[in-house]
C-alpha cells in the first residue's frame, strides 16, 4: 500500500494540491478570526483598560478588605493598589470646585497616567492633577489645596500634571493613605502578587480574576450587560468553523468521488477494504498535518495584513494578537476534519462492490431514496430555522433571543445548503436563460449546461461564496442600521458637543468667543445671550436659546427641543443649592422664581444638567426679562475626528480668565463612535478575509470540475470549440455560479440582518431598518467579476490539454 500511495501522490498531484488548499484556507480562516478578534479586543478596551495595563490580577472586594490586602502585599514585596474613586469639594485660593478624586499608585508598575509635568506622588500630602483642571487655571504644580470637609479633609500639594484620558481619568489623584480618609468607593484592588495569597486574605468575601477578564467585565457593563467582544468573536468563530468544514468536506467529497474508480481497481487486484481505509487514513493524516501548519502561517499573515490595512482607515482598531490554545485548536481541527472528510466518502466507496464502483458515477437525483431524504431534511431544517428566527425576532422570552437567533440562523443556512443541488441549478438555468441572448447565446447555453450537469458539484462550487456574501450583506446591513440608530440616539442624548457657561460675574467678550472658534477641535461655535439672575437665594446665569443655536450648525438633533412641556431648564446643581423653602416649592409645583434686575418672574422648569449650571430659557423669554443681554454661554460643535480630551482642555484654557463651567457631551459620543468604528473595522476585516477565502474556494472547486471534465472538454475541442471559446465558456460558468451564489447570499443575508437588528437593537435605541441598495448592487457586481476572475486559472489548465491527450485521460 505504501507503493500505491506514493504512486498516487506522483500521478494525482493536482488532486492533493486541491485537498491541501481546502484545509489550508479552512484553518487560515479560523486563525484569522482569532487574530482580528485580538485586534478587536485591543481596540474596544483601549480606553477602559488603560488603568489595568500593568496589572496581573484584580481582587473583587469591598473597602473593609483593602487594609489586609495591602498589608499582605507589603509583606510579600509585590505591588497592590485599590481602584477607588469619590466626589469631593476642592478649596483653593478662596474658591471651591466640585472634583472627582481617584487613586495615585505608589508602585511604578501600576501607574498608568501619562505625565506631562512634574512627577508622580510618592507619599502623603502629594497629588497628581488632570491637565484639564490646569487648563482651567484652577490648579498648577506647587499649589496647596484642601479636599473634603471637617476632620476628614485632606491637605495636599500638586506635584504633577497628567494627560487627559477619555472615560477613565479623574480631576485629581491622591495616594491611598490620603484618599482613604475621604471614604471613597472601592471597586477592586489591583494585584501583582500570587492570586492564592489574595484568595486566602479575602476568603468568601471576594474573588480574584485576571486583568483581562476584569476589563472584559467592565466592557460588558458599559454595553448594558452584553459582552459585545465575546459575542462577535463567538459569532465569527462559529462561521469560521462552519466555512472550514464546508470547504474541506466538499472538496474531499468531489476528490474521492473522482477516485472511486481507482479504489475499485485496487480492490479488484486484491486490496482489502481495511487496507484501503487505513491507507486513506494515513494519507489524510499527513495531508492534514502539513496543510494545517501552512494554514496557521497563512492565517497569521492574513490577519496581520488585514489589521494593518483596516487600521489605516480606522486607527482605533488594535493589533492582531493570538492565544496559543486557539492556534493549537485550529491545527487539531484541520487534522481531524481532514481525516473525517476523507474517511466518510471512502467508507461509502468501499461499501459497494468493485464492479459497481467501476461504473460511471451519476449525479444527484432527487427521485432516488437518498435524494428524497436530502430534500426532506433540507425542507425540515429550513422550516425549523425559520421558526427559531421568527421566535427570536418576536423577543417573546427575555434572555433566549440571542441563542434562538444563532441556532435558527445555523439551522436555516444548513437547510439552504442541503437544498442547494435543487435550488442552485434551477437558478443557474434561469440566469442562463436571461443572459442567453445575442451573439454569445451558444456560449451561455453551453456554460449553463456544464454548470448544471452535476447538481451537487454546482451547489458545492457556490457554497463558500454564498457564505461570504451572506456574511457580508448581513454585517453591512446590520452595522449600517445599528450605526444610524446609535448616531440618532447620540444626537438626542448629546445634541450639543460642548457648552461653556460664564458662571462668574463677568460675561464673555468677543476675544473669548474668537478663541473658541480658533480651536482646531471646533467646527462651529455660537455665542448665546444671557444675564445674571437670582434663583433660590443664589446668583446663577440665565441663557437664552433661539434659532441661531438650533438651526443645525451647532445642534446635532434635528428635533431638538430642550423644554418640552416646560418653560425653562434648570441645572440640578442650582436646585440642590437653593434655599430649603424655595427647593421644597420647586419639588411640589415645578415652579421657579427668577429675579432679574429686581423683577420676579415665575417659570415652570424641568431639571437637567446637560446645559451647564444655571437656567436655560427661550430667547423670547430672555428678551422679556432684560433689555441688556450679554454673552453668557458658547455652544460648540466639534469636528468629527476631534480628540475629546484636547477639546475640553482647549475650552477650559480659553474660558479660564472669566470663570467658566464646561459640559462636554462629545467625550461620551466619541467613545461610542470609537466602539462602533472598532466593531466595523474588525467585522470588515473578517469579512474581507472570508471573501478572499471564498474566492479561493470557488477557484479550487472550478479547478476540480475542470479536472473532472477533462475528457468532456477535450471532446468539445475535437468537435471544433476553440481555446478562446472554451475560456469564455468557463468564464461564463464562473460568472453564473458567482451570480447565483450572490443572489442567494443577498436574500439570506438580508433576512439574517433583519432578525439580528430585531434581537440586538430593539429596546436599546430607536431604529428603522434600511436596505443598503448601492452596497448590495456593488456586492453583486463584484461577485460577478470575482466569479469570472476565478475561472482564469481553471481555463488555463483546461486549454493546455490537447484534444488527443484529453480524450485519453483517465
Amino acid at each position: 500500500m505504501r507503493t500505491v500511495l506514493l504512486a498516487s501522490l506522483r500521478h494525482h498531484t493536482r488532486r492533493y494540491v486541491a485537498s491541501a488548499l481546502a484545509v489550508i484556507i479552512g484553518v487560515a480562516f479560523i486563525v484569522t478570526t482569532e487574530g482580528l478578534a485580538g485586534a478587536l479586543r485591543d481596540g474596544m478596551t483601549a480606553d477602559v483598560g488603560k488603568p489595568y495595563a500593568g496589572v496581573d490580577h484584580v481582587v473583587h472586594t469591598d473597602s473593609e478588605q483593602v487594609g489586609a490586602l495591602l498589608a499582605a502585599a507589603d509583606r510579600g514585596g509585590f505591588a497592590a493598589e485599590p481602584a477607588a474613586m469619590t466626589w469631593e469639594t476642592l478649596r483653593h485660593d478662596g474658591r471651591t470646585h466640585d472634583v472627582t478624586v481617584a487613586t495615585a499608585a505608589r508602585h511604578p508598575d501600576l501607574r498608568w497616567q501619562e505625565l506631562l509635568e512634574g512627577r508622580h506622588p510618592t507619599g502623603r500630602g502629594e497629588a497628581l492633577v488632570d491637565e484639564r483642571v490646569v487648563a482651567a487655571e484652577v490648579l498648577a504644580v506647587g499649589d496647596e489645596v484642601v479636599i473634603g470637609h471637617g476632620e476628614a479633609a485632606v491637605t495636599t500639594t500638586v506635584v504633577g500634571v497628567a494627560a487627559a484620558a477619555v472615560g477613565v481619568s479623574s480631576d485629581l489623584y491622591l495616594p491611598w493613605q490620603d484618599l482613604s480618609r475621604l471614604q471613597p468607593w472601592v471597586d477592586a484592588v489591583l494585584w501583582n502578587g500570587p492570586p492564592d495569597v489574595a484568595t486566602e486574605v479575602v476568603g468568601d468575601a471576594g474573588a480574584v480574576s485576571t486583568a483581562d477578564e476584569y476589563v472584559a467585565e467592565l466592557q460588558s457593563r458599559i454595553t448594558q450587560g452584553v459582552d459585545v467582544i465575546a459575542l462577535l468573536v463567538s459569532f465569527f468563530a462559529a462561521i469560521a468553523l462552519g466555512v472550514a468544514v464546508l470547504v474541506i468536506a466538499n472538496t474531499f467529497a468531489i476528490l474521492f468521488a473522482q477516485r472511486a474508480r481507482d479504489f475499485a481497481l485496487l480492490r479488484c487486484v486484491g486490496v482489502t477494504r481495511r487496507q484501503l481505509r487505513r491507507s486513506i487514513r494515513l494519507e489524510a493524516l499527513a495531508l492534514g498535518v502539513v496543510s494545517s501548519v501552512l494554514g496557521v502561517a497563512l492565517g497569521v499573515g492574513l490577519s496581520v495584513v488585514a489589521a494593518i490595512l483596516v487600521g489605516a482607515r480606522w486607527e482605533e482598531l488594535g493589533q492582531a494578537s493570538f492565544r496559543w490554545w486557539w492556534i493549537a485548536a485550529a491545527m487539531v481541527f484541520g487534522v481531524l476534519v481532514s481525516i473525517v472528510a476523507a474517511w466518510l466518502p471512502t467508507r461509502a466507496a468501499t461499501r459497494v462492490s468493485p464492479l459497481a464502483a467501476l461504473r460511471p458515477l451519476g449525479g444527484f437525483d432527487a427521485r432516488s431514496g437518498a435524494g428524497r431524504l436530502r430534500l426532506l431534511l433540507g425542507v425540515l431544517l429550513l422550516a425549523g430555522g425559520g421558526v427559531l428566527l421568527a421566535q427570536a425576532a418576536e423577543r417573546s422570552t427575555e434572555g433566549v433571543e440571542l441563542a434562538r437567533m444563532v441556532a435558527g440562523g445555523g439551522v436555516f443556512f444548513a437547510g439552504v445548503l442541503l437544498l442547494g443541488p435543487v435550488v442552485v441549478p434551477a437558478l443557474v438555468r434561469l440566469l442562463g436563460r436571461l443572459a442567453g441572448w445575442g451573439r454569445g447565446a451558444s456560449v451561455v447555453r453551453l456554460a449553463t449546461s456544464n454548470a448544471t450537469r452535476n447538481p451537487r458539484r454546482t451547489a458545492t462550487a457556490t457554497a463558500s461564496l454564498m457564505v461570504g456574501v451572506t456574511l457580508t450583506v448581513a454585517m453591512l446591513t446590520g452595522l449600517g442600521v445599528i450605526s444610524a440608530a446609535i448616531d440618532a440616539d447620540n444626537d438626542a442624548s448629546h445634541p450639543v458637543d460642548a457648552i461653556m457657561v460664564a458662571d462668574g460675574r463677568a460675561p464673555y467678550d468677543d476675544a473669548v468667543v474668537a478663541g473658541v472658534e480658533q480651536l482646531g477641535e471646533v467646527a462651529e461655535a455660537v455665542a448665546l445671550p444671557g444675564v445674571l439672575a437670582t434663583v433660590g437665594g443664589q446668583r446663577v446665569p440665565v441663557v437664552g436659546i433661539g434659532a441661531g443655536a438650533t438651526d443645525g450648525a451647532v445642534v446635532r438633533d434635528d428635533d431638538f427641543d430642550p423644554f418640552g412641556d416646560s418653560e425653562a431648564v434648570v441645572s440640578h446643581l442650582v436646585v440642590d443649592a437653593m434655599a430649603p423653602r424655595a427647593q421644597e416649592r420647586y419639588y411640589e409645583t415645578g415652579l421657579l422664581s427668577v429675579t432679574v434686575d429686581g423683577t420676579v418672574h415665575r417659570v415652570r422648569a424641568a431639571s437637567d444638567n446637560s446645559y451647564g449650571p444655571g437656567l436655560l430659557v427661550p430667547e423670547e423669554t430672555l428678551a422679556e426679562w432684560t433689555d441688556a443681554p450679554e454673552t453668557r454661554a458658547v455652544w460648540v460643535r466639534a469636528v468629527d475626528d476631534a480628540d475629546a480630551g484636547d477639546l475640553e482642555t482647549g475650552l477650559a484654557r480659553v474660558g479660564a480668565e472669566v470663570g467658566s463651567s464646561l459640559v462636554v457631551g462629545f467625550a461620551e459620543r466619541a467613545w461610542v463612535e470609537t466602539q462602533m468604528k472598532v466593531l466595523t473595522g474588525a467585522a470588515l476585516g473578517l469579512l474581507s478575509v472570508g471573501v478572499v477565502i471564498a474566492l479561493i474556494g470557488i477557484v479550487n472547486t472550478l479547478g476540480l470540475s475542470v479536472l473532472e471534465r477533462t475528457r468532456e472538454n477535450a471532446l468539445l475541442r475535437a468537435m471544433g470549440l476553440t481555446r478562446s471559446q472554451l475560456r469564455r465558456v468557463l468564464a461564463v460558468e464562473g460568472a453564473l455560479l458567482a451570480g447565483v451564489a450572490s443572489l442567494l447570499g443577498v436574500a439570506v443575508g438580508l433576512l439574517f440582518a433583519w432578525v439580528g437588528v430585531k434581537v440586538m437593537v430593539v429596546g436599546l435605541v430607536e431604529h428603522s431598518f434600511a436596505v443598503p441598495v448601492p452596497a448590495l448592487l456593488a456586492i453583486l457586481a463584484a461577485a460577478g467579476v470575482l466569479g469570472t476572475a476565478a475561472s482564469v486559472l481553471p481555463a488555463r489548465q483546461a486549454t493546455r490539454v490537447s484534444p488527443a491527450a484529453g480524450l485519453t485521460a483517465d
